[in-house]
């Protein structure tokens, strides 16, 4: 079966996760490294590898946004796996940028904890997004990751999303979403924070139905 290219202007919703579900994002040092490597390889042609700059990404990633390989819309690190929307905005952003991304996490982390080895569970998964309405949802259910896994009581106590962005005026220089999604800070905290109990209820049915 022949893969469909991912197609520039459009957006999608990219995930992948840990083989057998490993926890590779282990304390604040490795969600940390994740959202910086993010933010960094967001950036089309950058002259040096993440891992040759460490603290200094933020400083070298003032580019004009028309070198942007992608768009981030919205995002979630979990312990065992990421969510990201994305919009492309060059042929092949999206490959690249989790290329990018993917490679250099599981090199940071193989040289910390010194093992060898794939990290992640093959090419990353992806899934258009047709419309506004099903976009809004989406950044929804990514949102409530966290407290559905009772990591948290709230998304908003979960600081490795995009949640914040969208709810108060704090920004985290990641996300873009004001020119793609019409929300209301308020009407979306409720829109989003009146679904935890639902959201909850059935990934325990989705568990059920799977064992």
């Amino acid at each position: 079966m022949l893969k469909m290219p991912l197609v520039t202007g459009e957006i999608y919703h990219v995930y992948n996760r840990s083989i057998a579900e490993f926890v590779i994002f282990n304390n604040d040092t490795e969600f940390s490294r994740i959202k910086d490597t993010v933010k960094y390889y967001q950036i089309e042609n950058q002259p040096i590898k993440f891992s040759q700059i460490g603290a200094y990404a933020n400083n070298t990633n003032q580019k004009s946004v028309d070198k942007k390989l992608v768009e981030i819309i919205c995002y979630c690190f979990m312990p065992t796996h990421i969510h990201l929307v994305l919009k492309q905005l060059m042929e092949n952003g999206i490959s690249n940028f989790m290329r990018y991304i993917l490679n250099s996490y599981s090199h940071y982390f193989n040289i910390k904890h010194n093992r060898k080895g794939p990290l992640w569970e093959g090419a990353f998964k992806k899934v258009l997004v047709e419309s506004d309405e099903q976009l809004l949802h989406l950044t929804r259910y990514i949102h409530l990751n966290p407290p559905t896994a009772y990591i948290v009581n709230n998304p908003m106590d979960w600081r490795w999303c995009s949640y914040e962005s969208y709810i108060t005026d704090n920004k985290d220089g990641i996300c873009k979403f004001d020119d793609i999604l019409d929300i209301k800070l308020e009407e979306y905290k409720k829109f989003v924070e009146d679904r935890i109990s639902y959201q909850r209820e059935l990934a325990k049915i989705k568990g059920l139905l799977l064992d």
